[in-house]
């Protein structure tokens, strides 16, 4: 910390105040290069916590923080936030076992107000907040601030739509990091700021309101023509008309590096008491030049990792490439996302087919309507998105899809641990989600030549086929042998043995079968492995058979235990009179914390040691 100046000194968001504006925007810099610094050592989100670096400074010297309450959203803003708010000297940890988490997090500071790891939650839980001040009769401010993405999100409006209607205090403050303000509206729109956040334009304003309303017979005309005018004004320049007819004062756009501008523009709107939204516009990896120039391909980054960097594919690109090549003999096939396009692998897909593909924004459940919308035709809509994300969707799988039996092939990418992104991102509830739902077929791929057949089985399925696959690389992948029909519901044998049987599912299968030499040589044995792909219906004629052969049966999942794979296998033992020895094992009830995939792994004994150990025990 001997390289900076003023940044040792700020341990409090309190300790900001103490600045002038010379020394505000100097801090501002600093925390930037501390921030870059450190995660292009550790690893973490790059470009969007970059470019929010001043208006974070800005909102934590005008507000007063947590009496004042900020809520941010989406929770990879939030990194400046932490280093300013007593996480500075623990900032090196972040996204690491053990360490802060890359997300807002209540248990981890009174600064973090609300808990956010997924988008479009802040105006929401915000005006719960409001309202709850308004109850206690508080007199502190309540503030959310929503990156542009999270504005994509249908819960964001709906929380607008209620603010609307409700009048209270909360400003909304929208990080637009877009990019599409030309600087002729951005000059036009600086000079109207000034003028609406004037304390003697907005209390003459309200005085020709008032007085507006006195003229008798007129007055409901002049006030129409007063809104008018005011509306067309920032309709024609900026999109503040949108938020005007929600019942919110628009003010912006404004330089979200402007320091100066931001703090006279933010103490101006804490004395309106009345809905706000504030429009900054920013610039996603402000500071960096590679990361300003292209913040997709730095969004994150790995951080300097010890250890040879596999040559194996991830699962991600298997899946793009595998739909790719499916898509050139069906042109039914539809792709879907919900912005996660680099995310799901499915860059190379959007480059040959860009009229076959659509990207919904954050809006889950929207896109999984809309693809059901597109089964109604004839087309065959693959959906992909992350497992945690799905939970969002889970009522629209039900209603608009399965109820209506429409065909839907969903791929849930990041099923299992994700490692660094912690308990909002682990996809590890999706089995115990939706295997309660009739007709759904659940599966999991245990390579990617099986994530490339079980697609192609996928998209001649006239049912919702869910697909899950893990945050890791895969094996055995060969883009050039064709695709092959596999029978819904079947499993296979890996290996066959004698007294322990292990059914193991998607990325669990590698996990079995590489513990057949560890078990031959500790315990004598050699087990049966299965690869039990799919995991809704399951294969009751080889389960049964398993079970008959062998004295203890294990089943093992990257997934949740209550309500899983396991579970299901247990019913049906249950259900059927049969007597068997299983031990199940998966992810415990309670939420998993951040650290490397493969640490949270071991951790939860879903490794060669952990079956081992298992079988010793029955034994």
């Amino acid at each position: 910390m001997t390289k900076y100046k003023i940044l040792p000194k700020i341990n409090d968001p309190s300790d900001l105040k103490q600045l002038n504006m010379t020394a505000l925007r100097e801090v501002s810099n600093e925390i930037s290069h501390f921030m870059r610094t450190t995660v292009e050592k550790v690893g973490g989100h790059y470009s969007s916590p970059l470019g929010v670096v001043d208006l974070t400074v800005a909102i934590h010297y005008a507000y007063n923080s947590p009496q004042d309450k900020l809520i941010w959203d989406v929770g990879h803003q939030s990194y400046a936030h932490k280093i300013i708010c007593g996480r500075r000297d623990e900032f090196h940890t972040i996204r690491q076992k053990d360490g802060i988490s890359g997300f807002l997090k209540r248990s981890e500071s009174e600064h973090d107000i609300f808990g956010a790891g997924h988008a479009s939650t802040s105006i929401s839980a915000a005006l719960g907040m409001a309202h709850a001040r308004d109850k206690k009769k508080d007199k502190n401010q309540v503030v959310a601030i929503i990156g542009d993405g999270a504005m994509t999100g249908g819960l964001a409006y709906e929380g607008i739509n209620n603010l609307g209607y409700h009048k209270t205090q909360l400003t909304v403050v929208l990080n637009d990091n877009s990019m599409s303000i030309s600087k002729s509206v951005g000059a036009l729109s600086h000079y109207l700021t000034r003028v609406v956040t004037n304390p003697t334009y907005n209390k003459i304003r309200n005085d020709i309101w008032d007085i507006s309303g006195k003229i008798p017979i007129f007055s409901k005309h002049l006030r129409k023509i007063l809104r008018k005018t005011e509306e067309g004004i920032k309709g024609y320049f900026t999109p503040g008309a949108l938020f005007e007819e929600f019942g919110l004062r628009y003010i912006g756009p404004i330089n979200g590096h402007d320091m100066e501008e931001m703090v006279r523009t933010f103490n101006a709107v804490k004395e309106m008491n009345t809905p706000v939204l504030v429009h900054v516009y920013t610039n996603k990896g402000k500071g960096n030049k590679l990361a300003e120039s292209d913040s997709t391909k730095y969004y994150s980054m790995p951080g300097k990792k010890v250890g040879k960097k596999s040559d194996l594919p991830d699962y991600s690109k298997v899946f793009g490439h595998a739909i790719t090549q499916l898509a050139e003999k069906n042109d039914k096939i539809v792709c879907v996302t919900a912005a996660m396009e680099v995310g799901t692998g499915m860059s190379e897909y959007t480059e040959k087919y860009p009229d076959r593909y659509i990207d919904v924004g954050i809006a889950e459940e929207h896109a999984i309507t809309y693809a059901s919308g597109l089964a109604t035709e004839g087309f065959v809509p693959v959906v992909a998105i992350y497992s945690t994300f799905m939970q969002r969707a889970y009522d629209h799988v039900f209603h608009d899809a399965i109820l209506q039996k429409l065909p839907l092939v969903v791929c849930m990418d990041r099923a299992g641990v994700v490692g660094p992104d912690g308990p909002t991102h682990h996809g590890v509830f999706d089995i115990s989600l939706f295997k309660n739902l009739p007709e759904v077929i659940i599966s999991a791929p245990k390579d990617g030549q099986e994530l490339k057949n079980l697609l192609f089985t996928a998209t001649e399925s006239k049912s919702v086929f869910l697909i899950r696959y893990p945050k890791s690389n895969c094996v055995d992948y060969n883009g050039e042998k064709p695709a092959e029909m596999l029978d819904v519901g079947s499993w296979e044998y890996l290996n066959k043995g004698v007294k322990v049987a292990v059914l193991a599912t998607g990325s669990m299968v590698e996990v079995a079968t590489s513990s057949i030499d560890s078990i031959s040589k500790e315990l004598s044995l050699n087990p049966t492995i299965v690869n039990a792909r799919f995991i809704k219906p399951l294969d009751t004629v080889m389960l049964e058979e398993v079970v008959s052969r062998h004295d203890i049966i294990i089943t093992i999942e990257e997934g949740a235990l209550s309500g899983g794979f396991g579970s299901s296998v247990l019913e049906y033992i249950n259900d059927n009179l049969i007597n068997c020895n299983l031990i199940r094992m998966g992810i415990p009830d309670e939420y998993i914390e951040h650290a490397t995939r493969q640490e949270l792994l071991d951790e939860l004994n879903l490794n060669i040691n952990g079956i081992v150990e298992n079988i010793k025990k029955s034994l």
